[in-house]
């Protein structure tokens, strides 16, 4: 809409998780350290946690991305499954045949015969699940009943949680303290600071194909930050209002005036009550 007016080659604040809009800001840059390092130790559980829109689900496609040639993986992006159906969907992720299996106990022993084989390919297996507060709980303890397949020497399988705070909330349940004491390391992502959101639009906005000077002006940069909270999906929201703002006025900038609009248009912006101080 706006990308020939600015010199930009395709849209930069789009909400699907492309792995290329990556920006390693402290908190999302240390949560991927920390995987990285965790999984080459081969820790059993591993969780990252954080509110919505804080990139999870794009440092989990990037986690996969990186996981790629190192090791076998598994993903499910929607957990909220029964038990059977859980186990169904690892067999299926790992290429597990399941023609033969008539119950839960058959599909796990296919399960832990193809676990076995990878392990003796020297490269391990990692299950990686997207929205894990939405797990029923007695899914959760099939899950853990899942890590329990090991050799005397080696961890079969490895997991990464992501999830909303409410998967904090859950696995502190007392039903659930046995899967909550194997997990080994935990990360909790912190929204953007104001440098880091003026680096997060620089960094979209050369991605997208722009070279030229800073679009946003510091005071709309500074209105952005506050009103989204550092949430990068909200950043994302807001800066493309921004964007349409000027473009429809014709303005090559992005000032206050345009971040306000933006604002407005967005009831999930904080302080919108402020707005009137910064005309």
């Amino acid at each position: 809409m706006y990308e020939a007016h600015f010199g930009l080659q395709e849209a930069p604040f789009a909400l699907t998780p492309n792995t290329r809009y990556f920006l390693r800001a402290p908190s999302h840059g240390d949560a991927l350290e920390l995987l990285l390092v965790a999984l080459k130790e081969r820790e059993g559980f591993i969780k990252i946690s954080g509110e919505v829109g804080t990139g999870k689900t794009l440092l989990c496609r990037l986690l996969l991305n990186e996981l790629e040639p190192i090791a076998h993986t598994a993903y499910i992006p929607n957990p909220q499954l029964t038990p059977d159906t859980l186990y169904e969907a690892v067999a299926e992720e790992l290429g597990v045949e399941l023609s033969g299996c008539g119950n839960a106990h058959q599909v796990l022993k296919a399960i832990n015969e193809k676990l076995i084989a990878r392990a003796m390919e020297q490269k391990p297996v990692v299950l990686v699940i997207d929205e894990a507060q939405a797990m029923p709980e007695e899914t959760i303890e099939a899950l853990r009943l899942l890590t329990n397949l090991e050799t005397e020497s080696v961890r079969l399988l490895q997991v990464v949680l992501f999830g909303q705070p409410e998967l904090d909330v859950l696995l502190r349940k007392q039903s659930l303290r046995q899967l909550n004491q194997r997990i080994t390391f935990h990360y909790r992502l912190a929204p953007l600071d104001r440098n880091s959101v003026a680096q997060y639009l620089r960094h979209r906005l050369a991605q997208a194909g722009y070279n030229g000077a800073d679009l946003f002006a510091p005071s709309a940069l500074r209105l952005i930050s506050r009103a989204s909270g550092g949430i990068p999906r909200l950043v994302n929201i807001l800066a493309h209002k921004s964007m349409l703002a000027a473009w429809g006025r014709g303005d090559r900038l992005i000032e206050r005036g345009h971040a306000i609009q933006a604002i407005r248009d967005t009831e999930s912006a904080r302080m919108p009550g402020l707005i009137g101080r910064w005309l």
